[in-house]
């Protein structure tokens, strides 16, 4: 049940679901707070995102000015290439307006651009978007969608479930700065974990777990519990697993663990109540980990966790390994994605959930060693400005000192 809603959506490639105002905000903020110039003079791409119906739009269109952006731009999916077939009429905003083409309305995409106060109003806002139609149907593969893609300097967009691996391709190919919205499985993709592994794309900063609400077009059919109509007759359903995939950098990824011994989460862990020791993998040489909360503080070697220790992990405090390289003899196959995942993941013969392989780095004191080639210094999550490292030198002799 966790994900039956999300399945339905793939199956039926019924994935148009709408991000509620305040997830953009919360995760937009967190970017914001470790630097408030991360959109300033920046192009703003949102790929699959119809004004009307996107708060993605709204939320950039109503801090224009704020965010300091140069342009942002919307492209939308024109009605008769969705999957989902409908009575649909076009709205007033579109046929009240004298670009209107009742011949383009269903079979063609429209873009949406904001640059400027084109109302004279004083200030720049969703009233001021201009737009027309595209000349196709706005599919984001198409070349018309990936010449913008090519202009922006950052994509933000929940795009369409069911194309998340080709999406995130087509964004990575193109090397830009992002945060989209997908399902945490992604993480096992063989396109997606290599780049968690690398750290070039890594989660969001606010949502880590339960579920969130989407609101749905009217037209869906809604079969699946966690659903509900407002007074308003809006649909909404409630999705599990859902988070935000991004390479905008917020300090809260680098706030550490604070973690157990070996010895103290046998003895005090509940979640290890009745383990004597940690288990090992019979095709890999790691120790199993079953949540992100026992990992022991003092364990050398290699550890196998839940992909939703993702949702934790600090760069400076773990290296993600590939399970390819920990492979007991012939034992497991090569896997392209680089997990522990299906049979081969086996407990005394019993499969387990996919596991990433992770290894503390080393370890000073209670201090973990800082990569000074990343050009990274956090305290407590919060980048801090340049520093030189210093150490007190005892019984030095006056006279050896060099002037410079």
């Amino acid at each position: 049940m966790a994900n039956e809603n999300l399945t339905n959506a793939k199956t039926a490639k019924n994935d148009e679901f709408y991000t509620q105002y305040h997830d953009i905000e919360a995760e937009m903020s967190a970017y914001l707070e470790y630097n408030p110039d991360v959109f300033r003079g920046k192009t703003v791409l949102m790929p699959c995102d119809d004004p009307e119906s996107s708060n993605f739009t709204r939320y950039f269109a109503a801090k224009f000015a704020e965010l300091g952006l140069k342009k942002l731009i919307s492209t939308s999916f024109a009605q008769e290439s969705k999957h989902f077939k409908s009575d649909w009429q076009p709205t007033l905003f579109e046929t009240e307006n004298p670009r209107f083409c009742a011949e383009k309305t269903a079979v063609c995409g429209k873009i949406f651009t904001l640059t400027h106060d084109t109302n004279g109003n004083g200030v720049i806002d969703i009233d001021d978007l201009e737009w027309e139609y595209l000349k196709g149907t706005g599919d984001f593969r198409s070349p018309e969608v990936t010449a913008l893609r090519d202009e922006a300097d950052i994509i933000i967009t929940n795009p369409p479930f069911s194309l998340f691996r080709e999406f995130l391709a087509w964004i990575v190919e193109a090397d830009k700065q992002f945060a989209i919205i997908g399902n945490m499985n992604a993480i096992t993709y063989k396109e997606v974990f290599p780049l968690i592994k690398d750290n070039k794309i890594w989660l969001g900063a606010t949502i880590h777990s339960g579920d969130r609400e989407f609101q749905i077009p009217p037209e869906y059919p809604v079969t699946a519990s966690g659903w509900r109509v407002d007074e308003f007759g809006n649909k909404f359903i409630r999705v599990k697993g859902v988070r935000w995939f991004s390479n905008l950098e917020h300090g809260r990824r680098h706030q550490p663990l604070a973690l157990m011994t070996m010895e103290d989460n046998l003895r005090y862990n509940k979640k290890m109540k009745g383990k004597e020791a940690y288990e090992c993998y019979d095709n890999y040489d790691a120790i199993e980990v079953p949540f992100t909360n026992a990992i022991p503080s003092d364990y050398e070697g290699v550890m196998g966790g839940p992909i939703s220790f993702l949702d934790k992990y600090c760069p400076e405090q773990f290296e993600i390994l590939s399970a390819n390289d920990f492979i007991i003899g012939n034992k497991a196959r090569i896997k392209t994605h680089g997990l522990i995942k299906d049979k081969d993941g086996a407990i005394k013969g019993k499969p387990t959930y996919a596991r990433i392989l992770i290894r503390h780095f080393e370890i000073l004191g209670n201090e973990y060693d800082l990569n000074i080639e990343r050009g990274r210094g956090y305290i407590e999550g919060k980048r801090m400005y340049s520093r030189l490292f210093i150490r007190r030198v005892l019984n030095f002799d006056k006279d050896t000192l060099v002037h410079i």
